[in-house]
């Protein structure tokens, strides 16, 4: 058990390291080369920020873990919703205007409903996998055709790398990150059945886990009365993890999980959650101190759900 929960760590710990290399120093390289920030925007960072939730995926659906690969989404999704934004609110006011409350929100609304709509059944096979990756990708598209995409960049990337510097950090990145998701995998299953828990609450845990380096960064940026950080990049990927981290999943293979009806439950309440903070934001323009500890309580009902 020990061993278990150490590889567990240990896992989780490559994991993120390797996934924030990746995604910095892919970032860095395209913006070398000219690419827009548009591109880089809509595309290395909007889909590269939620590597941990796509490698835990693609490893749970290769070991028949579908538990632990939907509880990592539902917790990473709730984590970020409330404590993500309860860090940096408590820090710092968020200022969001009601249109990027709505288009940001919606978006990331439609994603948890298309998720739990595929989940009704217990089962996510291939082709319904597929589809939720090109809807992810049409619904992206349109989500920063404006400047959401450079916003977002401005904000993530800090400057320009050569080669000779970004894509050795890029291997080393995704070294990083295939090896601790199969030891964060493999030793969370293993957890599981030798606690007796529930596979789909140490996924939950796991999601928990994955978020806490965003929850950071986001408020170390408060702290430093960095006041521009978007709604789009706070909510960027509760939009990816749902449709696109989940798609790439059942594209392995087929995602079962054991009980439906608990599963239901979950994402439930992680869509209610979601209304909830969306509908503050909304109500007041962004989110205060107050509503910051509004959101730290409603993380917490969930642990009793999951």
């Amino acid at each position: 058990m020990f061993i278990d929960v150490v590889g567990f760590v240990a896992g989780l710990t490559l994991l993120l390291v390797g996934a924030d290399r990746t995604v910095d120093a892919a970032a860095e390289l395209a913006l070398y080369y000219g690419l827009s920030a548009f591109f880089i925007g809509v595309t290395v960072i909007s889909i590269g920020t939620s590597v941990p939730e796509m490698t835990t995926s693609v490893y749970a659906a290769y070991y028949d873990a579908g538990d632990l690969l939907v509880g990592n989404i539902v917790g990473s999704e709730v984590a970020q919703i409330t404590l993500a934004i309860g860090v940096v609110a408590l820090i710092s006011r968020i200022e969001a205007e009601r249109r990027n409350v709505l288009i940001y929100g919606g978006a990331m609304l439609l994603a948890m409903i298309i998720m739990i709509l595929v989940l009704e059944d217990g089962v996510i096979i291939r082709s319904e996998g597929f589809l939720m990756m090109l809807a992810y990708v049409a619904f992206i598209h349109d989500l920063y055709s404006n400047e959401g995409g450079e916003e977002i960049t401005e904000e993530v990337v800090e400057e320009k790398a050569p080669p000779r510097q970004a894509i050795p950090w890029i291997g080393i990145g995704l070294l990083l990150v295939i090896i601790g998701g199969h030891l964060m995998v493999t030793n969370g299953v293993a957890i599981a059945r030798t606690a007796g828990i529930s596979e789909f609450l140490v996924g939950v845990l796991t999601g928990l886990g994955t978020t806490t380096p965003e929850i950071a960064v986001a408020g170390l940026a408060a702290k430093r009365g960095e006041s521009g950080i978007s709604v789009g990049s706070l909510l960027g990927s509760n939009i990816t993890d749902p449709v696109f981290s989940l798609g790439v999943g059942a594209l392995v293979a087929d995602v079962a999980v054991t009980d439906p009806r608990s599963v239901f439950v979950a994402t439930g309440y992680m869509l209610v959650v979601s209304l909830a903070v969306l509908g503050l934001m909304y109500w007041q323009r962004g989110i205060d101190r107050r509503g910051a500890v509004v959101c730290f309580l409603l993380y917490l009902p969930g642990f009793f759900l999951f």
